[in-house]
Order: structure tokens, then C-alpha cells, then sequence
């Protein structure tokens, strides 16, 4: 496997063909000033000693270093060995809810916001287990497939929003249930689904899906985003000014968060259910929780270590540089005085 430790340099090697346009302007602007003095024919008589090859050769050896050190600069590496690191650890699927009602403001800054923000605290503390992701509206979409990359788990966290799922609705069901096919089939590992939702249930049975979960012996842990008071939903307006969600009857709707759908799901599937707050999400208790499960072996193949190669491309540029130094620009006039071509005259 092949990399740039540091790429950004490559973008210098720009440099080389803006050197040979400036290169080619200098040699121009110079022979149109010599026709000033004297016609090309000449140039031999009065310059003997002039080597317009060699210039060109010199030039090209300073392309060529220039590229090498560009290249050295940029640190080649190549991946030198292919290694199978055991780690072990669980396997997380978190089906985060993306209807209009996360929206809501009663727990700041709103409940998706503050959702999102506890699944980044969630994923800092992870080290060795898996991780895959799952929105649901009225119907489920897998945003991010099981793995170990938490900064791509990061990445799509972040372009999470209401208008990801078009369909309007909480189909908590249809997230477990694709929750449990994103599972790895072949791994031994505890599965764990986290249902990260107001509760507000419209789609599918949520706790039969939770029952066919348990027969595969997933677990699902609940939390609870909102309160039972609720709020209302905030919509855009014009001017940038916020209105809110209003039913057929022109009536504001409130969004209260229903912790016994949540429960019950939990209960089920030999989950908790936790309580979310402004302040707190319930993460340490259920870290705590998942810490105490069952962890499996769980092998991951990668370039465990890379060598740098810039050396050859340094060394090659010194030797480019000695050769530079040993062409003149101009004809050698020690090198003048031997000719194979020369007659026994002309030596005469």
C-alpha cells in the first residue's frame, strides 16, 4: 500500500511547469536582445565558447531535482506490513429518530441537536467495538453501515437532519428490525441497538419488532429525548422567523415524549430505558451497562506499518546536482583540445 505522509506538498510540483514557461520567456527576451548587437550568424564568431545545449541540459537536471525534492518533501511511504489485530469488543447499532418532532425545543438546544451531540460523546469513549447507524421517520434508512471507523461515524453524524427521510412519521419498528439485519451474521459478539427517540410511535409494532430482536439475542437500550409536558414544533418562517407545526384545524401541535412506548421496548429486549435532559442523556449509565456485556474477538486487517522512501529521491537529487556542477554552460576549453575528427594537418 502506497501514500504521501505529507501530500500537501505535491502541490508545489505546480512550480515546474511555470519554470520551464519563465525559462522559455528568459531564453527569448535574450536572444532578441543579442539581435541588437549582432545577426545569429555571428553568434559563433563572438560567443565561441557558447553551448545553448548544455544551458538546456542544466536546466532540465534543475527540473529534475526540483521534482525529487518535491517528492522527498511529500515523504513516500509504502505499507510494509499487512497485519490481523484481535481486538475485542460489541457490536452497537443507534437508530436515531430525524422526524419533525426532534425539533422540538424542550430540551436545548432541541431534542435532535442534543441527540446527535450525545452520540459524539458516545463514540469518544469507544475503543475496540463497532458501530453503525440508522435513521428512521415514517420509514428506516441505514446511514452508516457497522465498523470501526469512528471518525467516518462522526462525519455522517454530522449531515444528519429532518429532511433525510422523507416520509414523516416515528416508525420505531422498522429501525429495529433493520437494525437487527445490519448486524455482522458470523460475529459472536454482544449486538446492542440503542433507540435514541421521543417515543411518539405511528409506523409497525416497535415492541414486536423489540420481541424479534430478543429471540436473536439482541439487546435495546431506550432514550427518552423530550418531556412529558412536550413543546411545540418549530417550522421556518419567512425572514428566518420560526412559526410552528399546526394540525388540520389550524390548532398548534405539542410533542410530548412517551416513555412508556420506550420502556416497554426496552423491557422487552432486556434493554433500560434512560430519560433524556438538557443537561444530561443518560451515557454514563449506559456505557456502564454496555461495558459489562459479553465482548468478542474481532478481527481487523490493516497496514500496521508504513516506511518512508524519501531517501532514494534525496540521493538521487545530490547525484543529479553533482552531475549539474560538472556541466559548464559554455563549451569546455579543455575538452576543445582533443577531437577524433581531427586531421594530421589540422594538428600540424
Amino acid at each position: 500500500m502506497f501514500r504521501f505522509a505529507n501530500s500537501y506538498f505535491l502541490y508545489f510540483l505546480f512550480v515546474l511547469p511555470v519554470s520551464i514557461v519563465l525559462y522559455v520567456l528568459f531564453n527569448r527576451i535574450k536572444k532578441r536582445n543579442m539581435r541588437r548587437f549582432a545577426s545569429s550568424m555571428f553568434f559563433d564568431i563572438l560567443m565561441p565558447d557558447r553551448s545553448p545545449v548544455r544551458q538546456n541540459l542544466k536546466f532540465i537536471l534543475f527540473l529534475f531535482v526540483l521534482f525529487l525534492v518535491i517528492i522527498a518533501l511529500a515523504r513516500p511511504q509504502f505499507g510494509s506490513k499487512l497485519e490481523e489485530i484481535k481486538r475485542e469488543g460489541i457490536e452497537m447499532i443507534i437508530a436515531l429518530d430525524v422526524s419533525r418532532s426532534m425539533l422540538a425545543e424542550d430540551i436545548k438546544p432541541n431534542r435532535l441537536e442534543r441527540a446527535k451531540q450525545a452520540i459524539v460523546n458516545l463514540v469518544d469513549r469507544m475503543q475496540n467495538d463497532k458501530i453503525g447507524m440508522i435513521v428512521f421517520a415514517g420509514d428506516a434508512y441505514t446511514q452508516l453501515p457497522i465498523t470501526t471507523d469512528y471518525i467516518s461515524a462522526k462525519i455522517f453524524l454530522s449531515t444528519i437532519n429532518t429532511e433525510i427521510v422523507s416520509k414523516q412519521g416515528t416508525a420505531i419498528g422498522y429501525a429495529i428490525d433493520l437494525g437487527v439485519k445490519s448486524f455482522t451474521q458470523d460475529q459472536e459478539a454482544s449486538k446492542v441497538i440503542v433507540v435514541i427517540s421521543d417515543g411518539e410511535n405511528h409506523e409497525g409494532d416497535a415492541v414486536e419488532a423489540a420481541e424479534r430482536a430478543k429471540e436473536k439475542g439482541i439487546k435495546i437500550y431506550t432514550i427518552g429525548m423530550g418531556s412529558p409536558k412536550g413543546s411545540p414544533i418549530p417550522v421556518p418562517g419567512k425572514m428566518g422567523q420560526n412559526g410552528f407545526l399546526k394540525d388540520k384545524q389550524g390548532e398548534v401541535i405539542i410533542s410530548r415524549m412517551d416513555p412508556t412506548m420506550l420502556r416497554k421496548i426496552a423491557a422487552t429486549a432486556d434493554g433500560e430505558f434512560f430519560r433524556a435532559s438538557t443537561g444530561n442523556v443518560g451515557l454514563n449509565k449506559l456505557y456502564s451497562d454496555l461495558n459489562n456485556l459479553n465482548k468478542s474477538e474481532i478481527e481487523t486487517k490493516i497496514y500496521s506499518e508504513y516506511e518512508d522512501q524519501f531517501h532514494y529521491f534525496i540521493a538521487l537529487a545530490i547525484l543529479l546536482l553533482l552531475v549539474d556542477v560538472f556541466i559548464l554552460e559554455r563549451k569546455n576549453p579543455y575538452l576543445k583540445k582533443f577531437s577524433l575528427f581531427k586531421t594530421n594537418d589540422e594538428n600540424a
